[in-house]
């Protein structure tokens, strides 16, 4: 029965490999749309994965620093680390940045890291070091366009990159760079000089206007001079606060802090669904859509494909019967080629795509399980794609090899 099947691609084997071919880039495709998927979950968990931190203190009433807008005071640190049960507490920043570079846009996500507690050790680097210093350095991801030495300027300072990651992408697909808190605040909140002019004139306006100038003259001087020398105005928030407590005292410690009125508090794990049910279930659900689709879509051109080539064979399959061939073996010819074709065509889409995916744009990841479930998909399919065909060599007579 198989070299019946093999005898069959042999004739025609220009026609087999082009088959093959396109049913593999269609396998191809649905390979990707799973890839993709997983590398959107990957990207937009990595940092909560990555910090491993037991709690996350953000703003009162928002889903955390990846969900939506979060500033806390940077005060906060200090009551969340003398909360009982907390071992150690961090600072964390999270924005996204757009500038131009060489006539091109950059976009960067800059992740606040707490300095001196954490320098970026936990960040497996390809090149270069963790940072040394509170200002002024950079740990960036490969996908960014700069190198390892090169000085970069974000608002009014000038950074220089020390290291270099890999695979530190972040929800969005931008490249991550990580610089110190200070630093990461100071990108954020950067302006030029006249907004800085403006901001201060228009400050010394305002006090002009009220009656304090008559008791403290020196507070019309004062109000043209930096934030900073108003110990009433708030300082520069944080993203959030995260902490790492003691072995099972992490529900302890989120029941405390959830009866603070300024704040909420999750877990993790929390956090990390809150993310996956809000940022990526919509587009989970759209590649899942798509994925579906692009099944059916390969089953149905399997299905014409196997039908075509029985139509080519149907002389051949009426000599077989007239030579007393059972159905049987006609049946298995059809069902082996068009299980070679799929295996053909999946062998395709795995070489094809190992070589395209580490060039998209978004990480595709390949993950064993996924690959098993299309192979298993692939295998019902094209036990169904042979259906029509094994339908159509059914209705063949013997007596059609004499017509």
């Amino acid at each position: 029965m198989m070299n019946l099947a093999m005898r069959d691609v042999r004739h025609s084997s220009g026609r087999f490999l082009l088959t093959c071919l396109g049913v593999g880039l269609l396998l191809m495709i649905v390979m990707g749309m799973g890839g993709i998927y997983r590398g959107i979950i990957e990207d937009a968990t990595l940092l909560i994965d990555r910090l491993d931190a037991d709690v996350w203190v953000v703003q009162r009433d928002t889903r955390g620093p990846f969900a939506e807008l979060s500033r806390v005071p940077a005060t906060l640190l200090y009551r969340v680390a003398a909360a009982p049960g907390v071992v150690a507490a961090r600072e964390f920043i999270y924005h996204t940045i757009q500038r131009e570079r060489a006539g091109k846009p950059l976009r960067i996500a800059i992740v606040g890291l707490s300095w001196p507690e954490d320098r970026g050790d936990w960040i497996p680097l390809t090149q270069g070091r963790p940072l040394r210093q509170n200002h002024y350095e950079l740990i960036v991801d490969q996908s960014l366009p700069l190198t390892l030495g090169e000085s970069i300027q974000l608002g009014r300072e000038t950074y220089t990159v020390v290291g270099v990651t890999q695979n530190m992408i972040a929800a969005g697909g931008d490249g991550i760079a990580f610089a110190t808190v200070r630093d990461a605040q100071a990108i954020q909140l950067d302006q030029t000089g006249g907004a800085i002019r403006m901001e201060r004139a228009a400050r010394r306006s305002r006090a002009e206007q009220s009656e304090l100038p008559r008791v403290q003259p020196s507070l019309i001087e004062r109000s043209e001079g930096p934030v900073s020398g108003f110990p009433v105005l708030p300082g520069r928030t944080l993203t959030a606060v995260v902490a790492n407590v003691a072995p099972g005292k992490r529900q302890a410690v989120q029941d405390l802090i959830a009866g603070w009125s300024d704040v909420s508090v999750y877990s993790s794990q929390g956090q990390r669904d809150l993310l996956l049910m809000g940022n990526v279930a919509k587009v989970r659900a759209q590649i899942g859509l798509f994925r579906a689709l692009l099944t059916v879509i390969a089953a149905i051109i399997m299905s014409l494909i196997i039908y075509t080539l029985t139509l080519d064979k149907l002389h051949t399959i009426a000599l077989l019967k007239l030579i007393g061939a059972p159905n049987r073996t006609i049946l298995a010819m059809i069902l082996q080629q068009s299980l070679l074709i799929g295996a053909v065509g999946y062998g395709v889409a795995y070489l094809a795509g190992s070589q395209l995916f580490p060039r998209f744009p978004r990480r595709v990841i390949l993950t064993g399980p996924d690959l098993l479930q299309l192979a298993g998909i692939v295998l019902a399919l094209s036990i169904v794609a042979s259906l029509l065909g094994i339908w159509r060599a059914l209705r063949v007579s013997a007596a059609e090899a004499v017509a």
